[in-house]
């Protein structure tokens, strides 16, 4: 069973990539473009209760993130955010940040917060269907 988080984000039209203990998920709101969630697929709501595996696991589903960020995206930085204070399972906020703005779909997405801490507040919201697209031109660029 899918835990709330990943649904709340979509799941599973929004689906990236998938590994063993992993979801990569397009984040509707995109404070930049190409914002991801990692949601982790065991139940915990604590990082530190994660089993073994899923800390190792962590290391693919982040090394398939950055490879497919860094060419569809062209990021200068990339922030991991762990917040987990209204969605409660264990889960990170990807944003990739850069200088400027990005382009896709019709839609510019500017890096408000750039060089400074990510502006959460200002992004695009991309409807269901919009979302399902990018995790669709995204899915087919994974390489992990």
């Amino acid at each position: 069973m899918t835990n709330p988080t990943a649904r709340k984000f979509g799941y599973p039209r929004s689906l990236v990539a998938e590994t063993g203990s992993w979801l990569v998920l397009v984040r509707p709101q995109q404070p930049t473009f190409g914002s991801l969630v990692l949601v982790c697929k065991e139940t915990a709501e604590a990082f530190s209760d994660l089993s073994p595996a899923a800390f190792a696991d962590l290391k693919t589903a982040v090394d398939g993130i950055e490879a497919l960020l860094r060419d569809a995206v062209g990021y200068e930085k990339i922030n991991y955010l762990m917040l987990m204070m209204v969605d409660k399972d264990v889960h990170f906020h990807v944003l990739p940040r850069y200088d400027g703005s990005r382009e896709y779909g019709g839609n510019s997405f500017p890096d408000a917060g750039w060089p400074g801490q990510p502006q959460l507040a200002s992004h695009v919201a991309l409807g269901e269907d919009e979302a399902a697209a990018l995790a669709a031109d995204f899915a087919a660029r994974w390489r992990a």
